[in-house]
């Protein structure tokens, strides 16, 4: 059984909760994305399985997932990294953001999201079960298919893609 970290609106814990039981009934959890760029500013992006249980299909971030209880979130989104992606770099915190979405299959995402970002160069080796596809993608090219067909991709993202670039703009680290 996979536990999500429930928190209050201030991020602080307040308890643990089946993962499913969570998006079921919209309890507040912490969550995190992972924007990893090439030197390129290109960003790693992945189509989600088929298979998952919500957003399937769609393009999203790198990578995203839930720490465990008792696992440091920076801690937990290298795990998911190397799980999801197969690759392994530094990860540092840029921004956190709290959304509410409702889903398909009557699921519910109440997220305090920690956004964090790396960089790598090289073929990402991800694991077949979370990921149909892969791709790097120009910045700019990125926010006009968004734009253009908001439906191919994940709420998240979609959620967070402008503050992540903002907040990177500022020190530099993204061309646009």
């Amino acid at each position: 059984m996979e536990e999500v970290i429930l928190v209050n609106e201030n991020d602080n814990v307040i308890g643990k909760a089946e993962k499913m039981e969570a998006h079921m009934t919209g309890k507040l959890h912490r969550a995190f994305s992972v924007f990893i760029f090439d030197r390129a500013g290109r960003l790693l992006m992945q189509k989600r399985a088929r298979t998952k249980y919500h957003s399937a299909s769609l393009w999203s971030n790198t990578c995203c997932s839930h720490p465990r209880p008792e696992e440091a979130t920076g801690a937990a989104a290298r795990r998911r990294l190397r799980e999801e992606m197969g690759i392994d770099c530094e990860l540092r915190e840029v921004f956190a953001f709290t959304y509410l979405a409702e889903l398909e299959n009557d699921l519910v995402e109440h997220e305090i999201d920690h956004v964090f970002t790396g960089n790598f160069d090289g073929v990402p080796s991800p694991d077949a079960r979370e990921i149909d596809d892969w791709k790097w993608i120009d910045v700019a090219t990125l926010l006009e298919d968004i734009r253009e067909r908001p439906g191919q991709y994940s709420y998240w993202l979609k959620t967070s893609i402008d503050e992540l670039l903002l907040n990177l703009t500022r020190e530099r680290r993204v061309r646009l």
